[in-house]
């Protein structure tokens, strides 16, 4: 019988536990609501700023977009790496952390002997991670997620664009998660600064027929739109990052309520196997003391 009491104690764990995910799966679907909805707002808004610069670039004749566009020889980077600050959300976080690592290696093994690669982390875990080598860390912005909006990103990326002005880095790239539903997400990399010029066809400016007249000027218009591009580029890889949170914790916990259930289910076949052979044996006892008493 004590047989009997662990697999009973066991499976009274394991639907305890199954109650624990499919209650986070149900809490991680509604804020997966809220996310998406603000990062499907956002996309069309970040695109079309995106292709304003293109168009006013390419019509002013001219790529001059300041320091914030201008190449230079790259002796110092910095990764952002975008994840959260909570676990249960399956290969969410370790993705990042992954993908920051082979770049380190791979792109910037050079660069990172020398101390010209630094990691600016949002997110605990990735901070808690890069924290153990602090010749990489540059810190974290871990508090962000309590108040995710565009002003708090806004300062994240005024301050970046502060030191790439200064010369502190040659290079920025920003590693998270993008969303494409709730059971999909791909990690990507992309470059923050300096700005990459978009490719202008100029044939096709040629045809347009149409005349704008800008004031103040088209090269004063395009100085503008940079920064308030970089800070819209950063506060959607956090709405992105976000979304993709929600997004693989609800697939995470409704695999392990799933797994849950399953394992019930073969405890409870175990269960009544042993239970089985005990009254069996029980059985088997009884009419050997009954033919023992007639003998």
């Amino acid at each position: 019988m004590a047989n009997l009491k662990e697999v009973r104690l066991r499976i009274i764990s394991v639907s305890s536990t199954q109650q624990i995910t499919k209650a986070m799966k149900m809490v991680s679907a509604a804020k997966l609501r809220r996310a998406q909805n603000a990062i499907t707002q956002l996309r069309p808004y970040a695109n079309k700023l995106s292709q304003i610069m293109s168009n006013v670039s390419g019509a002013s004749g001219s790529n001059d977009g300041g320091a914030f566009a201008t190449a230079r020889e790259v002796n110092n980077v910095l990764i952002i790496a975008i994840n959260s600050n909570r676990g249960l959300a399956g290969a969410f976080n370790s993705n990042i952390i992954r993908t920051v690592n082979r770049l380190i290696s791979d792109d910037y093994a050079d660069l990172r002997k020398n101390g010209g690669v630094k990691v600016l982390s949002i997110g605990k875990k990735a901070g808690d991670f890069y924290a153990k080598t602090k010749d990489l860390s540059l810190g974290n912005h871990n508090d962000i997620y309590n108040n995710l909006n565009f002003e708090a990103a806004s300062k994240i990326a005024t301050q970046i664009m502060s030191d790439y002005k200064e010369g502190k880095f040659d290079k920025v790239v920003i590693v998270y998660n993008l969303f494409k539903n709730a059971a999909v997400q791909y990690v990507q990399t992309e470059q923050m600064l300096p700005l990459q010029q978009q490719s202008v066809d100029k044939e096709a400016m040629k045809k347009m027929s149409t005349d704008y007249v800008f004031e103040p000027g088209k090269e004063e218009i395009v100085k503008e739109l940079i920064p308030k591009s970089i800070r819209t580029q950063l506060y959607k890889a956090l709405l992105d990052s976000h979304a993709s949170e929600h997004g693989a914790r609800m697939t995470a916990m409704n695999k392990a309520t799933d797994n849950a259930g399953e394992l019930i289910r073969d405890l409870r076949i175990s269960y009544n196997k042993a239970r089985q052979a005990s009254i069996t044996n029980e059985i088997l006892e009884i009419v050997a003391g009954a033919e023992a008493l007639k003998g």
